[in-house]
């Protein structure tokens, strides 16, 4: 048995939960929420921070002194992002679903993600070159 399928997600410690990330990158896309209905939509655009090679936070330790709205990422909001991908580790466990087969500590090799078309290695664009977020929505990252 392996630590996430004996361990809950509060059980776990710093090393494990960090391990949990597949490094898709999928999070740290700018997201737009309708005022009215509260629907998310997803675009294209990287937050600031993000490698667009790595798909890692070129900061993570102080991302939130960067990024104010960067929200950190724990065991008790986890079941309360909506937003977080369907494949997030994070979400999957806390839905109380398996691991994907593609997951790096499934696969015990980190390009699984990227063969796997869930990385968002690639597919974005940085902050910088985006003008108008409405203009990048895109319907893969859920």
């Amino acid at each position: 048995m392996t630590f996430w399928t004996k361990k809950t997600l509060h059980e776990l410690n710093p090393q494990e939960w960090e391990s949990l990330c597949d490094g898709c990158g999928r999070c740290c896309l700018e997201k737009l929420e309708d005022v009215h209905t509260g629907e998310i939509s997803f675009t294209n655009v990287a937050c600031g921070l993000l490698d667009l090679d790595k798909c890692k936070c070129s900061n993570y330790t102080q991302r939130h002194r960067f990024m104010a709205d960067c929200i950190p990422l724990n065991a008790d909001n986890v079941s309360e992002l909506k937003w977080m991908p369907g494949t997030c580790a994070y979400r999957l466990l806390s839905e109380g679903k398996p691991l994907p087969d593609w997951h790096p500590l499934i696969s015990k090799d980190p390009n699984t993600v990227i063969t796997a078309g869930i990385s968002v290695k690639g597919r974005v664009v940085s902050a910088q070159d985006a003008n108008d977020l409405e203009d990048h929505i895109v319907d893969w990252p859920a």
